[in-house]
């Protein structure tokens, strides 16, 4: 492995300093950074292989650290209401972007898809860095997301700045993205 282990404190100084992380999500291992740093999701981006066009997912420890990229007076009382009662978990929502939210993040889409972590080293994670983080699987594009530290491809190591310590939820695949307004499964 290339890149080292990381703490918490460290990986939150790392994502606030530009860098790129991989680190444990409910199901698979993420690849991670600072949503709001163009540079960092551009660089996560090219190290995925993945087209800015699709968007990322972010992640967040609590619901608040999403009211800068969420539009929540655009949802609805009860889509927003079934949004919330979902989180803490592995429930991603493809829910209104706020207009001011970058291209690098929502792609070609004016929705962004977002999602509160019961993940201890997430949530810890996201309350040191003080905000979301890109979460997207960390594989290549095309390959399968993986559910352990060992299974990372180093191709990937060797270009991330640092791994968060620590293990998956126990699930055996990402979590499951669904649209807020119409309730429809995008991925189960």
């Amino acid at each position: 492995m290339t890149a080292g282990l990381l703490d918490v404190p460290t990986a939150a100084t790392l994502l606030a300093r530009g860098g790129v992380l991989a680190y444990p999500t409910e199901g698979v291992w993420g690849l991670g950074c600072d949503p709001f740093d163009e540079a960092a999701v551009l660089r996560l981006l090219d190290i995925k292989q993945r087209s800015v066009d699709k968007g990322v997912i972010l992640i967040a420890g609590d619901a608040s650290q999403l009211d800068a990229i969420v539009d929540w007076a655009r949802l609805a009382d009860a889509p927003r209401a079934r949004v919330h009662e979902s989180w803490p978990g592995p429930n991603t929502w493809v829910v209104p972007a706020r207009t001011d939210v970058p291209a690098w993040i929502t792609g070609a889409h004016d929705s962004v898809a977002v999602r509160v972590t019961a993940q201890a080293e997430v949530v810890a994670l996201c309350a040191a860095f003080g905000g979301a983080l890109v979460s997207t699987s960390a594989n290549l594009s095309g390959e399968p997301a993986v559910a352990s530290r060992d299974a990372l491809d180093p191709r990937l190591l060797a270009r991330v700045d640092g791994v968060l310590d620590g293990e998956t939820g126990g699930r055996t695949s990402p979590s499951t993205i669904r649209d807020a307004v119409t309730g429809d499964t995008l991925r189960a």
